[in-house]
């Protein structure tokens, strides 16, 4: 696998004292989590995932958008990590500062090891109540969703009895304050910024390697296709993450490659 990084990248990576790793939907994909612009099946596939994703379908018919999300949730449970996420959990143990910043929703980087990701746009297992945004807690995943879906009534608020929410960043809905203020704060203040799997079309989330550039940090881009960060990154590794990153790892830092799942 060594031809798929190059030695400037592993001495980039190795030598960082402060790293931030920037992943996006197509981390997730290699997993066979789907994204928003696979087509959809079974009960959705009349939908278009755009339309479901907002307050006002939540608003309109919850039982819909909650069903959805349940089906999504369910999905990512029997999804696994792949070699790339455990790669990214090595990261953290190797670099003397190093976080993860994901627009996923997932909890795959949870699962693979990664202490405390930065979730930009929310996540399937911390949903709140619509109206006084209190934590609520997940379904507890006994009750699996058929594959083809179904439509779900939301539980109710334990506070104030309104319907819970997925805890998702919607189209149309500001990021997360918290979030983003961090995550901004460490792309400013990383010396290499990693981003892997993402296109760089989804703002304001693709600003953060934006950011990272523009404070003097080294980018390197892991992406089987071009995307506009080609123009920030100061080296583009072309290929899958799940191939790419264990091999980065390794010639950064000697690790045996992790077994190849499946």
């Amino acid at each position: 696998m060594a031809e798929l990084v190059t030695t400037e990248a592993a001495a980039m990576l190795g030598q960082a004292r402060r790293v931030v790793v920037f992943t996006g939907a197509g981390m997730s994909a290699e997993s066979g989590v789907p994204t928003f612009r696979d087509a959809l099946t079974g009960l959705w596939q009349r939908y278009d995932a755009h339309a479901l994703a907002t307050p006002e379908a939540f608003r309109d018919d919850p039982a819909l958008v909650w069903g959805w999300y349940e089906w999504r949730r369910c999905a990512v449970r029997r999804a696994q990590p792949h070699e790339g996420h455990l790669a990214v959990a090595a990261i953290e143990t190797h670099a003397p500062h190093a976080v993860v910043i994901t627009q996923n929703v997932d909890d795959l980087h949870e699962r693979a090891g990664s202490k405390a990701p930065v979730h930009l746009h929310g996540s399937l297992f911390a949903p709140r109540c619509s109206a006084c945004a209190q934590p609520a807690p997940p379904p507890d995943g006994t009750a699996e969703e058929p594959i083809e879906g179904r439509r779900t009534p939301p539980p109710r608020c334990a506070h104030c009895a309104a319907p819970v929410r997925p805890g998702v960043v919607w189209f149309g809905e500001a990021l997360p304050q918290q979030a983003l203020e961090a995550a901004v704060e460490e792309a400013a203040s990383c010396d290499l910024l990693l981003t892997v799997g993402t296109s760089g079309l989804v703002y304001p989330a693709a600003e953060i390697p934006q950011v990272a550039a523009r404070m003097g940090a080294t980018v390197i881009q892991v992406n089987p296709q071009p995307t506009p960060l080609d123009a920030v990154s100061d080296v583009n590794l072309r290929g899958p993450a799940a191939r790419v990153l264990p091999a980065l790892v390794q010639a950064a830092w000697g690790d045996p490659e992790p077994p190849q799942s499946g």
